[in-house]
């Protein structure tokens, strides 16, 4: 479920209300997510989180209107069964991380790091927009904010503004005077 998260960038409600006939697995690999307003867009998938939920598919035995995740009895998961699923694997993650610790970590903390990877990556602001289910752009600039090494790259191709310095050099009437002196 955390990585069907993280690479489509769903809204939590979006993947509570995945269905089984939503993923594509065959020869395309997608996902198709049902966001706000009855909006609908298909997400590619990597090999790894296609190889994933193919896996738990065939576990799971689940029919095609079936939630792909559902809660112990059976029904698609609450926001709050997925906040608890997100907060037991960021539990584990901080034995091995101990930087995580004290950190709020959110589905939709996920979500920034979805527009960030893809930001990172060199894909179009359009796109990530259109990733993510937003109207436009304009909505998508408040989940980029861009890192330091982001800007350091913008740095090394730009020149700077400020002209170079530049050596005084006396002119033959000002040495012309000094000699007199």
């Amino acid at each position: 479920m955390l990585a069907t998260l993280y690479n489509t960038g769903a809204r939590v409600s979006e993947i509570a209300g995945l269905r089984v006939h939503d993923i594509l697995l065959d020869r395309q690999t997608a996902v198709h997510l049902h966001g706000k307003g009855r909006k609908e867009r298909a997400i590619p998938l990597w090999k790894n989180t296609a190889r994933s939920l193919r896996g738990w598919l065939q576990r799971a035995q689940l029919g095609p209107e079936s939630a792909v995740f559902p809660n112990r009895a059976g029904a698609p998961m609450t926001r709050s069964g997925v906040r608890d699923r997100l907060d037991r694997a960021v539990a584990i993650a901080e034995q091995h991380c101990p930087s995580l610790t004290g950190h709020r970590v959110s589905p939709h903390t996920l979500r920034h790091s979805t527009a960030m990877h893809l930001l990172q990556s060199g894909v179009d602001l359009s796109v990530i927009a259109l990733w993510l289910g937003h109207e436009g752009p304009a909505t998508t600039h408040q989940y980029l904010e861009a890192d330091l090494a982001m800007k350091e790259k913008v740095l090394q191709r730009i020149s700077d503004p400020s002209p170079a310095p530049k050596r005084y050099t006396l002119g033959d009437r000002v040495l012309a005077f000094l000699e007199t002196l």
